[in-house]
């Protein structure tokens, strides 16, 4: 056979392999396994409610997860630099009573959005600027500011609620924009985007992981490790103030309890979705399926009467099995 011929030959043996590679480790990524855990819940809940499958009802079950999956966006490229934000149901909270106490003199809706990004985006500036302004460690300071911003809004509302929204404010939370697409899913599908595009095709998001992987290689590249940290942390707060915005809006009211135990909730949404906890390595994909389970496990479970407190420990079970279970894969393979 000539030079020419095996060539030939030798490329078109190389260029179904490298495809088919490629297809192997598609398929055994952990976005596909969340994938067929999130097919498999679906089909469960047909069977297990009549009402399930109702347009209407599979509408509802994206309130389960919508607001939530707004904070994990940020929230996961937060982890994936090595940092965490634990105060962002307090931030919820204090964005929410923000709003109520500018709606009881009666301003507009826009002056209410304002002020509930406006408290989330100083919220978020107050733990970056003591995690990388003062250099203290974020999840001892999130800790602290989750019961400082939660603490000011009991201050604020004792238990007492906050109610006498305009009627358009509404429409944030319980509108639709056709059909049974809802404002907050079409929100969480354009917030979904920008975060993907921001995290995977941008140089901002190589930083990000650069500075998960190796914070002081980071540095010495000459990244400003500190001032991305700072806008994640702004991100991260901007995100909890949208969803305050949400939330509220589909309350209908405003009390100090609101969002209580999210931030369980959004740190268990973004290590299901393949967020290494540890920093370093992660997809928005994975956190948006992700997501799409919790929101059928929870919204499944209530389908069916379960009580509260038996989904808390769901959570939290699911929480440790997620973050243990690479471990345990680890030490598996090594015996």
């Amino acid at each position: 056979m000539s030079e020419t011929g095996l060539r030939d030959s030798s490329l078109h043996r190389h260029l179904p392999d490298r495809l088919e590679g490629r297809g192997a480790r598609l398929v055994k990524s952990w976005e596909s396994l969340l994938l067929a855990v999130a097919i498999a819940i679906f089909v469960a809940n047909s069977f297990a409610s009549p009402y399930f499958l109702n347009a209407w009802s599979l509408s509802d079950a994206t309130f389960n997860f919508t607001e939530k999956a707004m904070i994990a966006f940020a929230m996961a490229m937060l982890i994936i630099a090595g940092e965490i934000d634990l105060s962002v149901a307090g931030i919820v909270a204090l964005a929410s009573t923000a709003m109520g106490a500018a709606a009881q003199f009666e301003v507009g809706v826009p002056v209410l959005i304002l002020v509930g990004l406006g408290t989330g985006l100083l919220c978020g500036a107050f733990n970056g600027i003591l995690v990388t302004g003062m250099g203290l460690p974020s999840i001892v300071v999130t800790i602290g500011t989750m019961s400082l911003f939660r603490g000011i809004s009991y201050i604020v509302l004792g238990d007492q609620a906050y109610r006498g929204y305009p009627a358009g404010f509404s429409w944030f939370g319980q509108g639709y924009v056709f059909w049974v697409i809802s404002f907050e899913l079409v929100l969480f599908a354009i917030l979904a985007l920008i975060y993907y595009v921001v995290l995977h095709r941008t140089s901002f998001g190589r930083t990000v992981y650069a500075i998960g992987n190796n914070p002081t290689g980071a540095l010495f590249s000459g990244i400003r490790v500190a001032r991305v940290k700072f806008v994640l942390f702004l991100l991260t707060g901007l995100m909890s103030g949208v969803a305050a915005i949400c939330l509220t809006s589909r309350l209908g009211s405003t009390r100090p309890s609101i969002a209580t135990a999210w931030e369980l909730e959004v740190v268990t949404m973004v290590v299901l979705g393949g967020i290494n906890i540890l920093g370093g390595s992660g997809t928005i994909p994975g956190v948006v399926i992700a997501a799409f389970v919790m929101g059928l496990v929870t919204f499944g479970l209530g389908l069916l009467n379960v009580p509260g407190i038996v989904m808390s420990i769901f959570i939290g079970a699911l929480l440790i099995g997620v973050i243990a279970l690479p471990r345990l894969w680890t030490l598996w393979r090594q015996r």
